[in-house]
């Protein structure tokens, strides 16, 4: 499986720089998998799609204001560290930028002060740094007041409201991304859903580099994913397992649930409590076990996400229908529109 067969053509007119208002305005292809069909509509007709018995996976992690711009404090060079993971109080996994320049020992100042870090050691899995901060106070507070948020590099503009880079039913802090499939609910739209019977099932897991990391090896099978904390109660596995039991079906908001699900899983489907790292990579050939359906973004080519859909569609038939979207002129990417493969 070479990575170049995930490749396809996107006009960067068609990369969505700022989310549609309201969220679930955005549109919506609907792809069925029985016969190959497309139809064209809108977010808020998913729950034409989704029937009573069903349960609507979700992930409740929540995007930090991850990104800090400082100086180097000996000589003031612009500084930026990206944190990725935390491992206690006060360490925590981060890209830095320069990253020649940030050897272990430097020190680095944001907020004239209010925030230091020293650089601890490299991180071999991700290229990446420990850093220890220093404070005084409550580091979230602190981080909320001088952090940004990690808005991916392809999209140009400002963000004017950071909520609009948060699910609404984001509850558990811990991303360095935003599980963007959800982005389109709204909660009067999520309200719908229930009332129809629907059961909103939260898992978890905090977004990193793991989902993102481009793919640099031609042998797509030989990439290496970089590990993401996810985490499944006892109570979401048993209400998954009582569903599917009854002949409802589990329906993925985004790739992320997907890969939870996928780690927390047995070869027949059975969902089981679990909480800890996954490193799971999929794509065409790996069967999925807990998952029957999936709303999704439109993924970068040659993606371990577009692998993922793949998956579930087929390499072929989905990137006929990506054509089909770039030609529909469909928004891509993070603040882009949707897809519901079911």
């Amino acid at each position: 499986m070479k990575t170049s067969d995930f490749d396809y053509e996107l006009p960067e007119e068609l990369i969505a720089q700022t989310p549609v208002e309201p969220r679930d305005h955005s549109r919506l292809l609907v792809y069925h998998r029985k016969d190959g069909t497309v139809e064209h509509k809108h977010f808020f007709d998913i729950i034409d799609y989704l029937n009573p018995g069903d349960a609507l996976v979700v992930n409740e992690t929540r995007v930090i204001p991850a990104r800090l711009l400082g100086v180097k404090e000996d000589t003031g060079v612009p500084v930026e560290v990206l944190l990725l993971r935390r491992q206690d109080a006060t360490d925590w996994e981060a890209l830095v930028r320069p990253g020649r320049r940030l050897k272990p020992g430097t020190v680095c100042s944001f907020g004239d002060g209010l925030l230091r870090c020293e650089i601890l050691g490299n991180v071999e899995e991700t290229g990446g740094r420990t850093v220890r901060f220093l404070y005084d106070g409550i580091f979230e507070e602190i981080l909320d007041r001088l952090g940004e948020m990690p808005l991916p590099p392809y999209i140009h503009e400002k963000l004017q409201d950071r909520d609009r880079y948060q699910t609404v039913y984001a509850r558990q802090d811990g991303s360095a991304a935003a599980p963007t499939a959800g982005l389109h609910f709204t909660p009067e739209l999520l309200e719908r859903i229930r009332q129809k019977g629907i059961t909103l099932v939260p898992v978890l897991l905090h977004v990193g580099l793991g989902t993102f990391r481009p793919v640099k090896v031609e042998d797509a099978e030989k990439h290496v994913m970089h590990s993401e904390f996810c985490q499944v109660t006892k109570e979401a596995a048993d209400t998954l397992n009582r569903i599917r039991a009854a002949g409802g079906r589990i329906v993925c908001v985004g790739t992320t649930s997907v890969r939870t699900l996928e780690t927390w899983s047995r070869p027949d489907g059975t969902v089981i409590p679990g909480a800890g790292d996954t490193a799971i990579f999929i794509y065409p050939g790996v069967p999925l076990k807990a998952v029957d359906a999936l709303i999704t973004n439109f993924h970068l080519p040659q993606s371990t996400l577009l692998m993922l859909v793949s998956a579930l569609m087929g390499r072929e038939e989905a990137l006929r229908v990506y054509r089909e979207a770039v030609r529909e002129r469909y928004r891509f990417f993070s603040f882009g529109d949707a897809m519901y493969i079911e």
